[in-house]
């Protein structure tokens, strides 16, 4: 029998915040948890629900304050608006910085490239994202390319929630990778 549960023994932290991307939180948080993952999300605070971009709720784990990137194998940063508020948090940007140091995966769809672009991770990374942040990735110094999924080293983006199927997969494939 196949090995349903990959991912088993990893450990994710997700990004929540108000007027997130639902899809792009909930598909990937949903699939890695059926990889056998475990899923932590934190937001400014812990325990707060926070409403999606249209309308569903989230509710924090945690609170990103309180995270380490040393406890986690990968980050996802969804869009959404989202992304342009907690990157002005220095704590969030910290801890994109200590993903990527680490080697350790640092995932983001649509507009949630805003996140590692302000954490100035993306130098000649290559990347893709929403096509209304195209110039802000190619003003970081990203390489930009206009495909449902890039993975490239430990990062891996995608354009919009109908990417969702191969931004999970690249996913998965970055994180099986640094299973190894």
């Amino acid at each position: 029998m196949k090995n349903n549960k990959p991912l088993k023994g990893m450990k994710i932290l997700c990004f929540v915040g108000d007027l997130y991307e639902d899809l792009e939180l909930w598909y990937p948080k949903l699939r890695f948890i059926e990889a056998g993952a475990e899923v932590v999300v934190a937001g400014q605070k812990a325990g707060v629900v926070y409403a999606g971009k249209n309308g569903y709720p989230c509710s924090s784990d945690a609170a990103i304050a309180e995270m380490n990137s040393a406890d986690f194998d990968g980050l996802l940063c969804p869009g959404g608006f989202m992304p342009d508020k907690l990157r002005r948090d220095p704590q969030v940007l910290q801890l994109i910085r200590d993903f990527h140091a680490a080697g350790k995966m640092v995932a983001a769809i649509c507009h949630g490239g805003w996140l590692p672009i302000s954490a100035g991770v993306y130098k000649d990374v290559r990347v893709t994202g929403s096509l209304g942040i195209k110039d802000d990735l190619i003003n970081a110094g990203a390489i930009w390319e206009n495909t449902p999924v890039v993975a490239d080293r430990n990062f891996v983006s995608s354009r919009k929630p109908d990417d969702l199927p191969d931004f999970c997969l690249g996913c998965i494939d970055v994180l099986l990778r640094q299973k190894k």
